[in-house]
């Protein structure tokens, strides 16, 4: 420990390898998972790789490089570092502390709805199987029944979304229980700063790539699972001409590695001076971005089971139709054989075969059904587990892998906001680490119960939307005009 102004003492990481863990688990997070393979899907697989890495070398090292070298060779958190360097940038280390606050404020909301699934991953059959009962109990609900059951327990039974924003829909009480258990884990794991966050990374940031391993091992096992990386990774390379898949590509880089919020800067800042941040800088982003290739896989394989699936199914009921209607014999008419069976009844008694209501199947279809975020883990994949031997088990995996990944992303929230709060003093030496923590977890739990009302789900969409967009742009924007026009790009290489 050292000595710091004040009378606190500054804590030091333990080893290189608590440090390094910290900063993995802040920049790998849900976004990984749920963002990364959608804008693959969307922008043709391969194609987007391209601009993906151009932007990791051009955009994504340089910039955290700069926010592990000023953190570390000035020791202190996003409001000192910039005040250091003048005292009128301290405003920017205040904005960056906000963001991380009210970005960790919703983002724990998300991890107190995939607890609630986990909960629910132990029921057999899984609840968002088939669609509950009516109040009489002879049949089932009529507004599942209009949509899906995937949806009705997305929709109803977790979130109880109401009609419109201006609707409150007063707290639901599961996803309150829930959302005080996300955010006792986080207080636990960052009761004493980085003394208690270095040791639970170990678990939090290593876990989520053991389950991934399962998932790629058991996806590419499945029916299906070559379409779906196919359709990943065939390359469209007419979309680069679009603007905006370079626009997707530089903010994909841009969030994942958790520039802006000062969590970098506040990991750092517990280094020795003499420590290589270059070489952290271009470690984390490697590994950040390996990750996000090495989610894609397992989950296009499942998403290429589900639909293949889907395609499977919608042949074999309208096999079943046919075999119907024309006392075909039991397997007369196959999947292979299906659309020159279908043809050809169609050409003899057109009118018979419009009468079925024969429906169009195409797996590429299927296939193109994109979908990011609350869309791919709430409803997309959980369907897909669904037709997964084992689902269960594979339920439970899903949501603890993503619970870890959100976990460990909360853990650089908290930092960014205590750090700061050490460094200006706000507190007397006296105050413990652990109740200066609790405070911030306690006050963030208030006011993340907004996120448990019947409309929390659009005030995420509010908070998703404005807090953590525009702001941080600007924010890291004017990090590099302070570097380069204020403390002088000059001066920049006793950093390295």
């Amino acid at each position: 420990m050292n000595e710091n102004k004040g009378g606190r003492e500054r804590a030091q990481w333990g080893t290189k390898a608590d440090y390094l863990l910290s900063c993995v688990g802040f920049a790998v997070g849900l976004g990984n998972v749920w963002r990364f393979p959608y804008l693959c899907q969307t922008y043709g697989g391969g194609a987007f790789l391209i601009p993906y890495f151009i932007c990791l070398v051009v955009e994504g090292i340089p910039i955290i490089h700069l926010e592990l070298a000023i953190g570390q060779r000035l020791r202190q958190g996003s409001v000192g570092v910039w005040n250091a360097i003048h005292p009128l940038l301290g405003g920017l280390g205040v904005t960056s502390m906000l963001i991380s606050f009210l970005v960790g404020v919703y983002y724990n909301a998300i991890l107190a709805w995939i607890l609630w699934y986990f909960f629910n991953s132990f029921e057999e059959p899984l609840p968002w199987k088939n669609c509950p009962l009516n109040e009489q109990g002879d049949d089932y609900l009529p507004e599942c029944l209009r949509s899906h059951p995937v949806d009705h327990f997305w929709y109803r039974e977790t979130l109880n979304v109401t009609g419109t924003l201006e609707e409150s829909g007063g707290i639901q009480w599961w996803l309150g229980l829930c959302l005080m258990a996300a955010w006792a884990a986080v207080y636990l794991c960052t009761l004493r700063g980085i003394e208690s966050t270095g040791k639970a990374v170990y678990v939090t940031a290593t876990f989520p790539y053991v389950i991934l391993l399962c998932f790629l091992v058991r996806g590419l096992t499945l029916e299906g699972a070559t379409d779906g990386l196919a359709y990943l990774f065939t390359p469209k390379l007419e979309v680069l001409k679009n603007p905006r898949v370079w626009l997707d590509a530089s903010t994909q880089i841009f969030y994942s590695l958790g520039l802006g919020f000062g969590g970098m800067m506040a990991f750092s800042s517990y280094n020795p001076i003499e420590n290589d941040c270059e070489r952290d800088a271009v470690t984390i982003a490697c590994i950040n971005s390996a990750t996000s290739l090495f989610a894609s896989i397992p989950i296009f394989s499942i998403l290429g089971f589900k639909a293949t699936t889907a395609f499977t199914g919608c042949l074999d009921g309208n096999i079943l139709k046919l075999t119907n209607e024309f006392d075909l014999a039991e397997g007369n008419v196959t999947r292979d054989s299906y659309h020159v069976a279908l043809a050809s009844l169609n050409s003899t008694w057109p009118q018979r075969v419009h009468s079925l209501g024969i429906l169009t199947c195409n797996l590429q279809q299927n296939l193109n059904q994109a979908a990011s975020g609350t869309g791919l883990v709430f409803i997309v994949f959980t369907e897909a587990i669904l037709n997964m031997p084992g689902s269960q088990v594979w339920s439970v995996l899903f949501f603890v892998m993503l619970f870890m990944l959100g976990l460990s992303s909360m853990f650089g929230h908290i930092e960014s906001i205590l750090t700061p709060l050490l460094d200006l003093h706000v507190f007397p030496a006296r105050f413990p680490n652990e109740a200066i923590s609790g405070l911030i977890c306690g006050v963030s739990l208030l006011i993340s119960l907004l996120f448990t009302l019947g409309s929390g789900s659009y005030w995420l969409i509010v908070f998703d939307s404005y807090v953590g967009s525009l702001p941080l742009l600007f924010t890291v924007m004017i990090e590099l005009l302070a570097v380069i026009y204020v403390y002088g790009y000059h001066r920049w290489v006793p950093f390295d």
